[in-house]
Formats: C-alpha cells, sequence, structure tokens
C-alpha cells in the first residue's frame, strides 16, 4: 500500500486567488477522489523547523522571508526573488512554506525510517526555489530539503522531473554532490522560463555527468516525450544505481496547460506514472517518492494527480479521467527526430563521466 501525505494547513500556501499556483488545484484532487469513492487514509505531517530549512537554504534569506511575513519592511526583498509578480508577499508566507517543505520531508521520512515503499506528498514541489532566493511560485525547495535528509540517512537518491519547467533549483543546490542523481525531461529553455536545463549543464566536481537535462522541442506529443524518457531513464539509473527515487510530478506538460507548449495527455501522464513505478520495482526496491509540481489547468492537474494517486494503490483508472486523443500536427516526425537527437546528445556527453 502507498501513503499520501496532506495536510489542510497546505491551503494556507497561497499567492492570491487570482494566482496560477492555487490551492484549489489540489482540493479538486482530494474532491475529484472521494467522488470516485475513494476516501484514502492521509498522513498528517507536521511543519518543517527552522533548522530543517537551513539544511538547504541560507540564513540571511530565511530570515529575509520570516521578517515579510511579519509584515516588516525587506528593502532589498527583490534581490532575493521576494514580492515579485511570481512570488508576491503574503502574511505567514514562512510557516505555509515550512508546511509544504515539512510534508515532503514526513514523506521523505516514511521512506527512510519505516520502509514504506510508496509515498505521495499531494502537494509541494518547488522545484525553482535556490538556497538564497525565491523563483517562480517556491519559496522554499521541499525537495532539495528532502533529498538531503535522504541523502544524509545513507540513501543515494535519483531525483526526477517531469515538471514543463526545468527544476533548477534542485539542480542547483546539488549541481556537485554525487549522491543526488537529477534527470529533468522540460521544454526548452529557448522558449520557457526559467530559461535553463540545456544539455551541456551535466553538473561539477564530483557531481560532473550527474545532472542530465532533456530539452523538449514546443508541441512535443506523449509518443515522442515516452520515447526521450525510455532512452534517457534507465541507463542513467542503471549507472547510479540509487536507493530511491524521487519524483516532482508536475501537470503542466498537458496539452491544456495555460503555461505551456507541451501536448501530453492524461494516458501519456498515466504511461509516465507506470514507468516510474516500474522503474521503482527495479532499481531501488520500489521505493518511491512523489511530489506534486506546477499544473495550471484546472481541468487537466486533478485528473493527472487522481490517476497517480490510484496508481500508487494499484486501483483502476476511470475511463472519465482520460483525455481524447490529440489531431496530428503536420510537424510531428520534425519534433520527434529533434527531441530524439537531443536525448542521444545528452547519453553521449554524460556517459563520458560514467565509470
Amino acid at each position: 500500500m502507498a501513503s499520501i501525505v496532506y495536510s489542510p494547513e497546505y491551503r494556507t500556501y497561497s499567492f492570491g486567488d487570482d494566482h496560477a499556483f492555487s490551492p484549489l488545484r489540489v482540493a479538486r484532487t482530494l474532491a475529484l477522489l472521494r467522488e470516485l469513492g475513494h476516501d484514502i487514509p492521509l498522513v498528517a505531517p507536521a511543519p518543517a523547523s527552522r533548522a530543517e530549512v537551513l539544511s538547504v537554504h541560507e540564513d540571511y534569506y530565511v530570515a529575509r522571508v520570516e521578517a515579510l511575513s511579519r509584515g516588516e519592511e525587506v528593502e532589498d526583498a527583490a534581490h532575493y526573488g521576494l514580492g515579485s509578480t511570481d512570488n508576491p508577499i503574503f502574511p505567514g508566507m514562512d510557516l505555509a512554506a515550512r508546511w509544504l517543505v515539512g510534508g515532503t520531508l514526513t514523506a521523505a521520512r516514511l521512506v527512510s525510517e519505516r520502509g514504506e515503499r510508496r509515498v505521495l506528498q499531494l502537494g509541494g514541489g518547488l522545484h525553482h526555489a535556490r538556497r538564497n532566493a525565491a523563483s517562480g511560485f517556491c519559496i522554499y525547495n521541499d525537495l532539495a530539503i528532502a533529498i538531503e535528509a535522504l541523502a544524509n540517512h545513507g540513501l543515494w537518491v535519483a531525483y526526477l522531473d517531469v515538471d514543463v519547467h526545468h527544476g533548477d533549483g534542485v539542480q542547483q543546490i546539488f549541481d556537485g554532490d554525487r549522491r543526488v542523481l537529477t534527470i529533468s525531461l522540460h521544454e526548452s529553455g529557448h522558449y520557457l522560463f526559467p530559461g535553463t536545463g540545456h544539455v551541456h549543464e551535466l553538473g561539477s566536481g564530483l557531481g560532473r555527468g550527474l545532472k542530465l537535462n532533456v530539452p523538449l522541442e514546443p508541441f512535443t506529443h506523449g509518443e515522442s516525450y515516452l520515447e526521450v524518457l525510455d532512452r534517457v531513464v534507465p541507463p542513467a539509473l542503471e549507472h547510479f544505481k540509487p536507493a530511491v527515487l524521487v519524483v516532482q510530478a508536475g501537470a503542466d506538460a498537458h496539452a491544456d496547460d495555460p503555461l505551456a507548449d507541451l501536448l501530453l495527455t492524461t494516458r501519456d501522464y498515466e504511461a509516465i506514472f507506470r514507468r516510474v513505478l516500474a522503474w521503482a520495482d527495479a532499481y531501488t526496491r520500489g521505493r518511491v517518492l512523489f511530489t506534486l509540481g506546477g499544473g495550471y489547468s484546472l481541468r487537466a492537474a486533478p485528473r493527472v494527480w487522481t490517476i497517480l494517486a490510484l496508481l500508487l494503490h494499484d486501483l483502476p483508472i476511470p475511463e472519465r479521467l482520460q483525455d481524447p486523443a490529440l489531431p496530428e500536427r503536420q510537424d510531428r516526425a520534425h519534433i520527434t527526430g529533434r527531441n530524439r537527437q537531443t536525448a542521444e546528445r545528452l547519453l553521449e556527453m554524460a556517459s563520458a563521466y560514467w565509470f
């Protein structure tokens, strides 16, 4: 059985009713699961402590988040990505972010301390936050904090990011860390925020060759996405031999998402998640931790995440959750070829560092 971690306190991480990163996305996921007749038990987390946040983030940055949360003026807030359109300031911001961090840490401890195999953190996935700055709706990087905890527990971590945006914060935080493999599939930074995640970004020092990026062409369809996933992930896992998989399961590569240009369907997401579970069985003794992430279509994201929750519990996927087939594009073959070349180039470059 899988465990799902969630707290109603997650709803306090809200940049406002009109902001894209709305807690309504998760509320609709829970409502959809109940509507389907699945009253799945939820594991209640506690908020992360300040010390736990400081395992990754700089003290001077956290102090600024805390001051802004109390309504104090911080003159250089913009320098740290705070108070922007993406990351507007709101009362209680620090505690709200620590609730999401605490949820992902709780999920990590279920794996590392209680021996659970499949865990879903029904929140989090704040992969853009840097050690000393907010970015892309992300104040604290719950993923990096949880990965650091897993690695300190002696578990080497393979991080897979299927959000449509590059997982830049996680990659940068572990850039030189040989205990962490990062793999990010995303729409190319030539077209989409944050503008990073190119194939030459392979990491540094002992982490060289362990930071893998697959920048995809706009309008990539599910068949091409899955081909690239199959080309890159198994050989990387075979080389790295992780003890646990951590997956940022953003739903914004869906064709209906308003902030990006990939063309995945719910059937494609089901195929992605089934592959991840099979890879966990093959490489990590079934140990896998999922978080949520981006996903800004209120029609698509709750269905994607409901499918994930059902798969983790080995429950059937109702046809009503699935999308109809998308119309064919004339440039489909060209896009497939470009993505295939990107994957081949990445493996050629990265494998030079695999001994």
